[in-house]
Order: C-alpha cells, then structure tokens, then sequence
C-alpha cells in the first residue's frame, strides 16, 4: 500500500493506517462502541483485536486508512469484503469513524474521498455501507448521500443497545463502471 498522503486542507493528511496507529484507532472506536449510536458492537475490541482486523483488511490488499489533523490520528475508515462467497467479490463494504471533537470539520469527507479513490483503483464494483442507527445518524447518512451513496434498505430493530431498539441503513454507491459492464 502506498503511503503517500492525501492533503484535504493544511493541517489533515489521509494515509495508510500503520501498525503504530492501532492504539488511536481502538480507542477512537472504543469511544463509538461505548457512547456512540453507529456500532452494533458491545465491549470495545482490545488493541490486539484491533490489530488483527486491520492485519485481515492489508492482507487482503484492501484500504485502511487513517486521518491526521496535526499529526494525530482523528478517523479511520476501511473497505473489507461485502461477504466471503465468490459471487460477493466485486463488491466491497466500507466503514467510517471520526472523533467527536472533530465532527464537522471535513474528517469524514477526506477519508470517504481517499477511501472511493482507492476503491476505484481495484476491480469492485460496488460499495456498500451498513450504517447503524441509520435515521438517527443525520450524519453517516448526510456524508454517504454527498458521496453518492443511494438508500437500497432499511432492517428495522435489528440490533438492541443501551437500552432500546435501533435500524440498519443500507446505502450503496457504484464504484468504476458499477453493472454497467460485465467484470473482466
């Protein structure tokens, strides 16, 4: 992977992440699991769980990024197979998380403009987002509508967290020539 930053105004960088990032990254998700309506997970994952997710998504030569604002780690996101059946492997799943203190400020559209980038430049044709608490989240849901992610579903109560039910949203985006044209 390369490791060539992507400017998205002067004081944020998109890069790769790097097993030195891990302890940021499980913390900021950390954050999202424990206080945050989006993850659907429970008990925050261990830096060393951490470490082998990112691991999987390298070793399958698949983005995981991180941006910087001054030089610290404020967002991640990552593209991992939809699902692991032949038929799914033209179609990717993506995964963004900001720090809170930095919401509003263009995190989230530097990593999705890095991540789509980087998607491209790959065979996929499809991008999915399985974003949790989808009405509630106006901004997930602002952010993959301003990158052309369309609504393709909605699963009602499926997930129960801190005390009440809550729905997955489901947008997709093309990627490349989408299903305009066969793969080669």
């Amino acid at each position: 992977m390369s490791s060539v930053d992507i400017l998205s105004g002067p004081a944020v960088a998109v890069r790769d992440a790097c097993p030195e990032d891990v302890h940021a990254i499980a913390a900021l998700y950390g954050w999202h699991v424990l206080h945050g309506r989006a993850s659907f997970e429970e008990v925050p994952p261990t830096v060393d769980e951490m470490l082998v997710r990112m691991n999987k998504v390298a070793d399958a030569g698949l983005p995981w990024l991180v941006a910087l604002y001054q030089g610290v780690v404020v967002g991640y996101c990552y593209a991992g197979y939809y699902r692991p059946r032949a038929a799914y492997r033209f179609t990717l799943e993506e995964s963004i998380y900001v720090d809170t203190s930095m919401l509003g400020r263009g995190i989230g559209s530097a990593l999705m403009q890095a991540l789509i980038a980087r998607c491209e430049a790959g065979p996929w044709r499809q991008l999915i987002a399985v974003i949790g608490d989808g009405n509630n989240n106006a901004g997930s849901l602002g952010l993959h509508k301003k990158y052309g992610f369309e609504i393709a579903g909605q699963l009602r109560s499926v997930g129960y967290k801190m005390g009440d039910w809550r729905d997955t949203l489901i947008m997709q985006r093309p990627l490349n020539d989408g299903d305009w044209t066969l793969p080669e």
